[in-house]
């Protein structure tokens, strides 16, 4: 037989558990909180003839906002450098055209799987001037330490 301060730590638990699924699933659906969907995709093998990933790079969209296509392969990233005005959005479009690959800027809170066969957005605001390394953060192979390129904000 339970003493009566073992069901009131059960049902206390249990009530705690219940709630935490509550604001959980309030906050995914209600909120729109949940991980991205993996909506776009592409095929992996046709990368370089798929738009917009036949012609990676950067260009302008409006006052100080940018569109980077990004690929990203075996131990490199293209473009292999970005420049932008401090001060600016980047809009970043980024697939794989192999393995699974991160996409890890350092000193902002950019931080992404790249998945092949699936297109990713992240957005992010760039206002501090300087060089801000961009790496690979998921083991892609051999040479992964040395995946890395920078975005020069001036």
């Amino acid at each position: 037989m339970m003493h009566r301060s073992e069901k009131i730590w059960l049902t206390l638990s249990f009530g705690m558990i219940i709630g935490f699924m509550l604001i959980t699933g309030y906050q995914t659906f209600a909120l729109e909180m949940g991980p991205p969907s993996h909506g776009e995709r592409i095929d992996p093998q046709k990368v370089d003839e798929t738009a917009p990933f036949d012609q990676p790079g950067i260009k302008q969209i409006g006052e100080n906002e940018y569109e980077v296509v990004m690929t990203l392969q075996v131990f490199s990233f293209t473009p292999s450098e970005i420049e932008v005005p401090a001060g600016s959005t980047v809009h970043f479009t980024l697939t794989s055209k192999d393995v699974v690959h991160g996409f890890q800027v350092a000193d902002t809170n950019l931080n992404a799987m790249v998945v092949p066969g699936y297109v990713q957005k992240i957005t992010q605001k760039f206002d501090k001037p300087g060089e801000y390394l961009v790496l690979c953060n998921e083991y892609c192979g051999a040479g992964h330490q040395m995946m890395s390129t920078t975005i020069t904000v001036k």
